[in-house]
């Protein structure tokens, strides 16, 4: 349940974006359409995928840092890895790539929020999604 969360449109669209993407395999895409305060589409390929166990894709981000991490490609990436553990099923998201400089810092510090802010969506999607 919480892979598919991760990697069909369906789910996706019930928690990170408002338009998804997804062919769930090395080199498919993965574009993500985003609404709201910041509105942007990161245009993405799957780097990495294992059924049930992880996920690593590309990463665009908004028009904010954009001159800085999406050109000439996507410097970024986002893995999440999905670990069993006493209280069920820990979720690593890992969004790499990062460069160094006050810029670089920034974009991060707001990946940081936004990140934060759509795990927390994910957790109250999967429950509802679980119990109704």
């Amino acid at each position: 349940m919480i892979f598919k969360a991760f990697v069909e449109p369906e789910q996706l669209t019930g928690w990170l974006a408002k338009r998804a993407v997804v062919t769930a395999q090395v080199g498919g895409p993965y574009e993500l359409e985003f609404d709201g305060e910041t509105p942007f589409t990161s245009r993405g390929t799957v780097r990495t995928i294992t059924p049930d166990v992880d996920v690593g894709f590309d990463w665009q981000a908004p028009a904010a840092f954009a001159g800085l991490m999406n050109d000439p490609t996507p410097k970024t990436h986002v893995y999440v890895r999905l670990q069993e553990s006493p209280e069920g099923i820990d979720v690593t998201l890992e969004h790499a790539g990062w460069g160094s400089g006050e810029a670089w810092e920034e974009a991060r510090s707001w990946h940081f929020h936004f990140w934060d802010e759509h795990l927390a969506a994910l957790k109250d999607f999967l429950i509802k999604q679980a119990y109704g």
